[in-house]
């Protein structure tokens, strides 16, 4: 068994989708990056690549990378699976966390899940999502940004 936590946070910004487990969710503000700047994607990318030693996604997906500019985090996410899979691990679980105040993210939650677990290939009952805010603290909190925490387990 091995463990993995990933961690990521996106500046929001006008002019970009806000992209959240593959969901474009209907927002004023939208997450600045390289890709399509999906923190709970990244976050979870990290994760698996930390439980498996494989290193990070900055070092498979240069962010200077013409490759990756604008590209799907879910596509990201999908060669990350295959990478981890080829080195004969497998996704018993992963529990995630998506901090930030607005906009309200539990309408969106079950289509995230529905996202993740398919390009993973596990089941939706393996993935957990949760959300919540923080309290006006900090970047979050003062809205400018939007950031995810990521916990796996592999076998």
């Amino acid at each position: 068994m091995r463990v993995g936590n990933g961690y990521d946070i996106h500046r929001l910004v006008p002019g970009r989708s806000l992209i959240l487990g593959g969901v474009t969710i209907p927002y004023a503000l939208g997450l600045l990056g390289h890709s399509d700047a999906d923190v709970l994607t990244h976050a979870i990318m990290d994760a698996l690549l930390g439980a498996a030693a494989l290193g990070d996604i900055g070092h498979l997906f240069p962010p200077d990378d013409p490759e990756w500019k604008d590209i799907s985090s879910l596509l990201l996410l999908e060669k990350v699976g295959q990478l981890v899979a080829q080195h004969n691990y497998r996704i018993v679980n992963l529990d995630t966390v998506i901090v930030a105040e607005a906009p309200k993210m539990k309408p969106h939650l079950e289509m995230m899940r529905a996202n993740l677990s398919q390009v993973l290939g596990v089941a939706p009952s393996c993935v957990g999502i949760k959300a919540t805010t923080n309290e006006g603290v900090g970047p979050v909190g003062r809205g400018e940004a939007i950031c995810a925490h990521a916990v796996v387990l592999l076998e």
